[in-house]
């Protein structure tokens, strides 16, 4: 039987009993790691371990959001904090090559933290264009407001992790940079034209087409679906994610529990999983809401299994710390930023 079209947080640190019998009996693609399940590397390794072992799967991703900045789950003092995509957008207006140089080696050491900890999947890079007055959730995530710089560096950021051994995700597609609110907090509504939208906002992803994973955007454009946001729109997904933009990369919701959706969450997971995605993100580990998307989830398609195999196969065998030369690589990425 296919995995289940799902991928869960858990509560703590350590699994619960509770936890550990539901992801065996319900066989979750893989899991999502924030700051409630990490304490130390020896204890994060532990929990990746035994999250898998809950499946029987030794490949099931283990995804964490570490872009740097202000969205990064290690923290010091185990683990670098790493400068935000404004910080290198700032540099590529001076220097384009130093930027990539110095974006390339941060996601290299960002990777290998990834890789010695067994966790195979980055919820980064952020593709969106912020416009003046958008919603901050954003702001200097992005690697500036011009479209080709954005894509740029994005590509540079999903090679650095490939060449890791990571898998990155490309996100928040068709493109949140418009947003003048939070989607976890309330529902974005973009009122820009397709034209406008084409030109700057799924300009990026467009040239980035071909990443293994990409993340949905909560936000409603009213110019294709005015009535559904992208996760849950068949016609945004089908006509602009797939068709115009032409991403065929395995298809990643956004978190189900942000409060742009709406409805139960059995609801919210039938209507993702019907619109298009290959398979629906829930992180906070609330095992009341778990257990009613698991109820509504179906199990991954062989569309979507052949995603998730080609994205894998993108990866280069992971080179991890063993055989970088992170002291090296770190005194270089400081002296390219400073």
């Amino acid at each position: 039987m296919a995995p289940l079209a799902v991928i869960l947080g858990c509560s703590g640190p350590t699994l619960t009993e509770e936890e550990r019998d539901f992801f065996t009996r319900h066989n979750p693609l893989g899991f999502i790691l924030f700051g409630r399940n990490i304490k130390t590397p020896e204890q994060v390794a532990a929990l990746v371990g035994e999250l898998r072992a809950t499946v029987g799967r030794e490949d099931a991703p283990v995804l964490i959001d570490q872009e740097g900045g202000r969205v990064q789950r290690l923290h010091p003092p185990h683990w670098r904090k790493a400068p935000p995509g404004a910080v290198f957008a700032t540099l590529a207006r001076r220097d384009i090559e130093r930027a990539r140089h110095a974006l390339y080696l941060n996601n290299r050491l960002i990777a290998a933290d990834l890789v010695a900890l067994g966790i195979d999947v980055d919820c980064t890079p952020v593709l969106d264009v912020p416009v003046s007055g958008a919603h901050d959730v954003i702001g200097d995530r992005a690697f500036g407001e011009e479209p080709g710089m954005v894509a740029d560096l994005g590509g540079v950021v999903c090679k650095a992790m490939l060449d890791g051994g990571v898998i990155p995700i490309v996100k928040h597609v068709p493109g949140h940079g418009r947003a003048m609110v939070d989607s976890h907090l309330d529902l974005p509504v973009v009122d820009a034209t397709l034209e406008e939208l084409r030109r700057r906002d799924f300009a990026p992803f467009a040239t980035l087409k071909d990443a293994p994973w990409a993340m949905t955007a909560h936000v409603v454009y009213r110019a294709i679906d005015a009535n559904a946001p992208a996760t849950t729109s068949r016609r945004v997904i089908e006509e602009i994610v797939r068709g115009e933009i032409g991403f065929d990369g395995l298809l990643l919701s956004d978190d189900l529990s942000m409060k742009a959706l709406k409805g139960d969450f059995g609801a919210r997971t039938a209507a993702s999983l019907e619109a298009g995605c290959d398979v629906v993100l829930h992180c906070n580990g609330d095992m009341a809401e778990m257990k009613a998307i698991v109820a509504a989830a179906t199990p991954m398609t062989d569309a979507a299994l052949a995603r998730l195999a080609r994205g894998a196969a993108m990866r280069a065998s992971p080179k991890g710390p063993e055989t970088m030369d992170r002291t090296a690589a770190l005194a270089e990425l400081e002296s390219l930023l400073a």
